[in-house]
């Protein structure tokens, strides 16, 4: 068996889909990359989407299949059909679940353009012991090349921990992190299959599934064990993604971000109602709720028979912030959320 022996948590099959469209440069080093993957017992499966491909891509996983140390399923789509990133992604798990034939099992993704480190599939699967979905930390490759773009991610990194902070929930990682891209997640299939999978989005589509999963009450845990690296181009296939912030930087285009009061607000929320959620049959308690958000107390409880569980409820009832369209530069954004950082130490104090 190829790749080391490593304890076993969860023995469901593991099912790794990619999709790609004209990556003839980028896959030899992801099919590295991925036969390099330590795994136990089922070995897992590659299903590689190819997107329409007209740059030899088809070739190139195909002369290296025969050496992979597990299976490796390939598609052909054609432009036949209008497709974007979300279409060749649901493409790709697509083809995860025909392989599972119905039976549960781990759905990962990533991208044709990034290399998972050799312990994704038992970071994944001890993720997937303790939440529904995963979502790893995403490292680009000469990171420090890109300096606007690293300190855009360590705010967002403090500001997703801060949420955890005045919002904590029992599945989050210890190693938390803001990261929701495609690039590196992982799921149930069953989880996948509730939430209807990815949309046909042009971007985002990765963003947008996490959200479901929450809106429909599955724990989403964000862990920064399970780590893929990730390339710094300046040019991909979503119009709102990664390549497209790094040119917008090389630019010197301005990085302006929603004020983190805003999302504290939404936050705080979160919890109250989450909190709360076991206490919506009692009308005095209801009303209390309610007024939070300026709600009737008919309209939360019509929200919270809808909903299976306390995270379900709080996804979907607490609103987006008044004024989260307020935008402010990253360097005022850093120093409120500083201000917010020591507020919530001195209260915990």
């Amino acid at each position: 068996m190829t790749g080391r022996r490593m304890t076993l948590i969860d023995p469901l099959p593991v099912v790794i889909c990619v999709p790609a469209r004209n990556e003839a440069r980028a896959l030899p080093a992801l099919l590295d990359a991925l036969a390099a993957l330590a795994w136990d017992q089922p070995a897992p499966t590659v299903c590689l989407y190819l997107d329409a491909c007209t740059d030899g891509s088809e070739a190139v996983v195909r002369s290296a299949a025969a050496a992979m140390p597990f299976a490796l399923r390939i598609a052909v789509g054609t432009d036949r059909h209008p497709s974007n990133a979300g279409v060749a992604r649901a493409a790709a798990m697509a083809m995860g679940l025909d392989h599972l034939a119905g039976a549960e099992g781990l759905l990962f993704t990533t991208d044709a353009d990034s290399r998972p480190r050799r312990d994704w599939i038992a970071a994944g699967r001890a993720a997937l012991a303790q939440a529904d979905v995963a979502a790893g930390r995403i490292a680009r490759r000469n990171g420090a090349a890109d300096a606007a773009q690293s300190r855009i991610e360590r705010y967002y990194d403090r500001l997703h921990a801060y949420r955890r902070r005045i919002d904590p929930v029992p599945w989050e990682a210890r190693e938390t992190h803001h990261f929701s891209g495609g690039a590196n997640l992982a799921m149930r299939s069953s989880v996948y299959q509730a939430i209807g999978g990815f949309r046909p989005l042009p971007f985002a589509e990765d963003a947008t599934l996490l959200d479901d999963a929450a809106r429909a009450g599955f724990r989403v845990r964000r862990d920064g064990a399970m780590l893929v690296e990730t390339s710094s181009r300046r040019h991909g296939r979503a119009p709102l993604g990664l390549a497209s912030a790094l040119r917008a930087m090389d630019d010197g285009e301005p990085q302006r971000v929603a004020h983190p009061d805003a999302m504290a607000w939404q936050w705080r929320e979160h919890a109250a109602m989450r909190f709360g959620f076991a206490t919506i049959a009692d009308g005095a308690a209801r009303a209390s709720l309610a007024g939070r958000l300026g709600l009737s107390a008919d309209h939360l409880l019509g929200v919270a028979r809808d909903c299976r569980n306390a995270e379900a409820f709080a996804m979907r009832i607490v609103p987006a912030p008044p004024d989260v369209g307020t935008l402010m530069t990253l360097a005022q954004a850093e120093d409120a959320l500083t201000l917010l950082e020591s507020q919530w130490c001195g209260a915990a104090a």
